[in-house]
């Protein structure tokens, strides 16, 4: 272990112990985890009817992923969609049916997408 890490550590264990409230035994209440947690990658399913819904028209959405995953949108509706970021930044083109496309996001972020031929799906990735 080098000396920075012998350093922190130590000063990380004697900051827990200073900052202990020997008059409070009961355990503090956990910290809520945030939502939607990462995932190393998933894929989302363009659902069935989703020309007619909005924020359930890709599922899940948002959806979360870790920094540098691949997220792939698959089309499982019966006509022709697209996942198109609303900055710009990608663009799958029209998918039929069946069809699959994949995007890397390799920096964190909120990026906010939509289909082209329907405006009003919509999704949201969120890259932690």
């Amino acid at each position: 272990m080098s000396m920075f890490r012998l350093a922190l550590t130590a000063a990380l264990l004697a900051l827990s112990l200073g900052c202990s409230d020997s008059s409070n035994d009961s355990p503090s209440a956990p910290s809520p985890s945030p939502s939607p947690s990462p995932t190393p990658g998933q894929p989302v399913s363009i659902v069935r009817g989703s020309s007619t819904l909005t924020t359930n028209a890709y599922a899940p959405n948002p959806i979360a992923v870790a920094t540098g995953s691949t997220v792939t949108w698959t089309n499982n509706d019966t006509t022709a969609h697209t996942s198109t970021a609303t900055d710009g930044s990608w663009n799958s083109g029209t998918m039929a049916p069946g069809a699959s496309f994949s995007r890397a996001f390799p920096a964190p972020g909120t990026f906010p997408y939509h289909c082209t031929l329907h405006p009003g799906m919509v999704g949201t990735v969120v890259v932690q």
